[in-house]
């Protein structure tokens, strides 16, 4: 025998761990660790000068619950979940378009392109857009001028409508952001799905309507369960889009968290507020997961119970022939 076998058989090296290690070195270094210092950080007093103070204290979190700041958590989750209620609508249709047409290498190309642009440059293009001098309002300005100029004769004055810095804003900019997102898993959970059913639904009775929400709404779980996710986390955290077009009105979470850090100073409660944000982003996760494997094993079994039949059948079908015969 060699020295690499043992009973007669030879154990390959498991080469997995090594290939491992620089993962994991970068997982710990640039956001296991970060995390755990801001959960550190969330524990300890404020510094009067910035920064901390090496003392255990619980008063980041109970800031956190006065009624200045739960407004504004109130705020933000209005914002993200109307937000979200809405880019969910949209891609739904999309995705089911996308699945089953002859095109789809195209469509995905079209969807993705926003991804090959800098996301600061398409939030200064809504900018251009809804500002009081934007396309938007230049448009209206036209058709106020020919319903005023021409079929009213009365000559009144365009008044430029306030579509910047409003929560308006900051929900239509956050759709337009978000919205590839949730195409892409609803488009893959869509392509997957046996149109078939939807034919056996309706030949018993059901509507194109009813047979979407009864039997395609629920085989594509898994795909809006991630399309969900994937819009509602960054909607919630975010800053950049409410920072550029929202005002008094839509200021959120991710906004108070950097005013915290670079105005207040205030980095105990700006690191509470980081956890509290990161253990949504979690528990919405475990979610997907165990929502994930839950539908996983419902396949397993409606796989297995299929298989049964079928092996039911050949035995029934074969004992037949064999009693024929004899």
């Amino acid at each position: 025998m060699t020295g690499g076998t043992e009973g007669g058989k030879y154990k390959k090296a498991n080469p997995g761990p090594v290939y491992a290690w620089p993962m994991g070195l970068w997982f710990t270094l640039f956001f296991a660790a970060p995390l755990l210092i801001i959960v550190v950080y969330s524990f300890l007093k404020r510094d009067v000068y910035g920064g901390v103070v090496r003392e255990f204290s619980l008063k980041a979190y109970a800031q956190m619950f006065t009624p200045a700041y739960g407004m504004i958590f109130m705020r933000t989750l209005w914002i993200a979940v109307v937000s979200t209620a809405v880019t969910i609508a949209v891609a739904l249709p999309c995705g089911y378009a996308m699945a089953r047409s002859r095109h789809q290498t195209l469509l995905l190309i079209l969807v993705i392109i926003p991804f090959l642009t800098n996301s600061l440059i398409r939030i200064f293009a809504w900018m251009t857009i809804l500002g009081d001098n934007g396309m938007l309002n230049s448009i209206l300005r036209g058709l106020h001028g020919f319903v005023h100029g021409l079929l009213l004769h009365d000559g009144k004055q365009y008044v430029a409508h306030k579509f910047m810095f409003t929560q308006g804003a900051v929900i239509l900019v956050s759709i337009y952001m978000y919205l590839p997102y949730a195409i892409l898993p609803i488009f893959t959970a869509v392509d997957r799905f046996d149109f078939t059913l939807l034919e056996a639904a309706r030949d018993l009775g059901s509507t194109k309507v009813t047979s979407m929400f009864l039997v395609l709404i629920p085989s594509i779980k898994s795909g809006i369960i991630s399309a969900l996710i994937f819009t509602f986390i960054p909607i919630f955290g975010s800053y950049t889009v409410p920072q550029m077009v929202g005002g008094k009105d839509s200021y959120m979470l991710g906004t108070l968290v950097v005013d915290q850090v670079q105005k207040v100073r205030n980095w105990p409660l700006a690191s509470a507020f980081s956890v509290m944000i990161t253990l949504l982003s979690m528990l919405a996760i475990l979610w997907m997961l165990v929502s994930n494997k839950h539908e996983a094993d419902l396949k397993k079994v409606s796989t297995k119970e299929d298989a049964s039949v079928v092996g039911g059948a050949r035995i029934f079908a074969k004992s037949l022939a064999e009693g024929g015969k004899k």
